[in-house]
């Protein structure tokens, strides 16, 4: 889109002053960014973001969740005397008939915000859906993983889940059973009696390690079915970026709210440590290099369990050791299905990325199986 179509989105939303710029901000992978610069030095900058409805299809509900959540976090945050709320939670701007989004199509011309898609409703593809919040100034992200870092996120995302645990208003799931186990193998023994691309016998040594440890690492869904194992409102994108830091390395705020929604408190848990503790990058071809970084967990939990200890049951500490396992087999199975079905989902870089991503990760897996009584003993001791 030209800089005045983005200018034109802008004029839909109530902000306060006179946009002076609009231009890129960030890197983000799923949705557009752009900062809105305004003329007056007294009136706030802004983001302008393009929800990217292809993987968040339900745009209605997704701003429901986020309105929801951030509208719970700053009732919390008044009501505890914090001075500078608006440093710590987003606050989004309204559009012109009162939304927290607006619609246009794709080519910049405008149409009414008002125009709402049902669920059964079929997504218009040749659309945009835009929001806008304050702009936090002067802040601060980290990519450097180190044991200080994942202190700071295990508590800031422990305390993220306690502060929300008390949300009466039910939530949807932005991207409906993202964190399956069951239904992730499924998809793919499906992509195994497709071999969409010709490249099963490719994979007969994964597959066999894959089903060997199957049936374990579908725990979490039957302990839910038997009423152990409640669903609480998470992250589910627990990474160090995604949280912002003042100019003293003071957690502000968590941010990228899109996959919010109720999931196993294993998501936060084991999500982060999925990356952040595995010594080498997901797609690393070098499997022999690949260690569990110990001194990230150890960091990552002491925060985490320091923020959670009001409200883990016995059964999610228990098993936060297997929420550390079950993500990258997770992972290791998602880059498996994608790989058989053509590579039709995650970017690659050549035709071979995703078996390699799911050999890292089945390194990774393996790895950290060997740790599983030292974490639970860690857990016992702590």
């Amino acid at each position: 889109m030209t800089n005045e179509q983005l200018i034109d989105i802008v004029q839909h939303f109530r902000i306060e002053g006179t946009t002076m710029s609009v231009e890129p901000l960030g890197k983000g992978l799923i949705n557009d960014t752009f900062l809105v610069r305004t003329t007056e030095a007294d009136k706030p900058d802004y983001v302008l973001q393009r929800i990217n409805h292809h993987i968040f299809t339900d745009v209605e509900m997704l701003q429901h969740n986020i309105e929801a959540v951030t509208n719970h976090l700053r009732r919390k945050l008044q009501a505890e005397g914090i001075a500078d709320v608006d440093r710590r939670v987003f606050r989004f701007i309204p559009t012109t008939d009162g939304k927290t989004y607006y619609f246009c199509p794709s080519d910049g011309k405008t149409a009414s915000s008002n125009l709402l898609f049902k669920k059964t409703d079929k997504i218009n593809l040749d659309c945009s859906y835009w929001r806008m919040s304050i702009y936090i100034a002067d802040t601060i992200t980290f990519e450097e993983i180190t044991p200080q870092s994942s202190y700071d996120c295990g508590r800031a995302f422990g305390h993220f889940q306690q502060q929300l645990i008390d949300l009466d208003e039910p939530l949807g799931e932005t991207i409906p059973d993202f964190h399956n186990m069951e239904l992730r193998l499924s998809q793919l023994r499906q992509a195994v009696t497709n071999d969409a691309a010709g490249r099963l016998k490719e994979v007969s040594k994964e597959l066999q390690f894959i089903e060997a440890h199957a049936n374990e690492m579908c725990l979490a869904e039957r302990l839910h079915r038997q009423g152990l194992l409640p669903k609480r409102i998470c992250h589910c994108d627990t990474k160090v970026n995604n949280m912002l830091f003042d100019r003293n390395g003071n957690v502000l705020c968590i941010i990228d709210l899109d996959t919010v929604m109720p999931a196993y408190i294993f998501s936060d848990f084991g999500d982060f440590l999925r990356t952040a503790a595995n010594s080498q990058p997901e797609d690393s071809p070098e499997l022999d290099s690949i260690e569990f970084r110990w001194d990230i967990f150890e960091a990552f939990t002491h925060g985490y369990l320091e923020s959670t200890a009001s409200f883990l049951t016995p059964i999610e500490r228990e098993h936060l050791p297997f929420a550390v396992s079950l993500f990258p087999m997770m992972q290791a199975v998602r880059f498996l299905t994608d790989y058989l079905n053509g590579d039709t989902y995650y970017k690659i870089q050549y035709p071979e990325h995703n078996l390699v991503r799911t050999r890292n990760q089945l390194r990774y897996f393996q790895q950290i199986e060997t740790f599983r009584k030292r974490m639970s003993a860690f857990l016992c001791n702590l």
